[in-house]
């Protein structure tokens, strides 16, 4: 196989997930919230909010958006967003959840590394990225370019990301942490075969097979450095949105996931926000 048939097979697992994630009967992401209460925001984007700062009357684009719940909840916080999604069955069900929410919220299919032929270059005061996002793209290097590309002068990149720490441990250990893939960026991804994915669902997938890459801090630090950007903000944090190490985590009341006997042992995510110079 080639890079583009791994993507293509990554593709068609979030085509499979998209309405799974969306479903209407309290599965999924719960976007019956989002529907009933205006003012609901993710618990994603609530996390975010105290480094996110004030983004209202900014445009923003959200990259790899999936079903736009967090796209919506910038939305709610006053920025005009666009989403930006390789899967037109997440695009889909995204464009359903803001037209039912009654959010003005635009949404777009493409692949990230072809964002620009959708979305028109430094345009944008805010490039968003959430937990969950680089570890599909196989070099860290192309997508720093087109971030870099996006932003106006003066423009912000806000990326949270799983540490790529934890992308690095085997989730298969319940008893302690214990590191097993690779930590740098690597040209062969990490193969996957799982019918179920990260929230509960009311079936099972059917396109099981994913590929993703890991990308070191470093390597996505310097990616950015050498589109342009200046690093302003690094922020390693103690916790995940998801259970990412079943058997070792506890659910604190925010939704994020936190190391039970092991906290404080390694990051488990981090925010960093970017600049490209005025």
């Amino acid at each position: 196989m080639n890079t583009s048939d791994y993507l293509a097979a990554n593709e068609a697992n979030w085509d499979n997930r998209a309405p799974l994630h969306a479903a209407r009967d309290g599965s999924g992401y719960g976007v019956d919230t989002y529907i009933d209460d205006q003012a609901a925001l993710s618990d994603v984007v609530t996390f975010d909010r105290p480094l996110l700062g004030d983004i209202r009357g900014l445009t923003a684009v959200h990259l790899q958006c999936h079903i736009g719940t967090d796209t919506i909840s910038l939305a709610r916080l006053g920025a005009t967003v666009t989403g930006l999604d390789f899967s037109g069955e997440s695009v889909t069900e995204a464009r359903k959840l803001a037209a039912e929410a009654g959010d003005a919220v635009e949404f777009v299919q493409s692949d990230v590394h072809r964002a620009l032929d959708v979305l028109p270059a430094c345009a944008f005061d805010l490039v968003y990225t959430g937990v969950g996002a680089l570890c599909w793209l196989p070099r860290v290097q192309d997508w720093a370019r087109v971030v870099a590309r996006l932003l106006a002068p003066g423009g912000t990149l806000h990326l949270r990301e799983a540490h790529p720490i934890l992308w690095a441990m085997d989730e298969s250990v319940t008893t302690d942490l214990t590191l097993r893939y690779p930590y740098f960026e690597h040209v062969q991804p990490l193969e996957w075969d799982d019918t179920e994915t990260y929230v509960e669902t009311s079936t099972a997938l059917t396109s099981t097979k994913t590929y993703e890459w890991n990308h070191s801090l470093g390597e996505i630090i310097t990616a950015l450095i050498d589109n342009g950007l200046r690093i302003e903000t690094l922020v390693e944090h103690q916790s995940v949105p998801w259970e990412a190490l079943p058997g070792q985590m506890t659910l604190g009341e925010d939704g994020e996931w936190r190391l039970t006997t092991r906290a404080g042992v390694a990051p488990l995510s981090y925010t960093l926000r970017a600049v490209k110079p005025a």
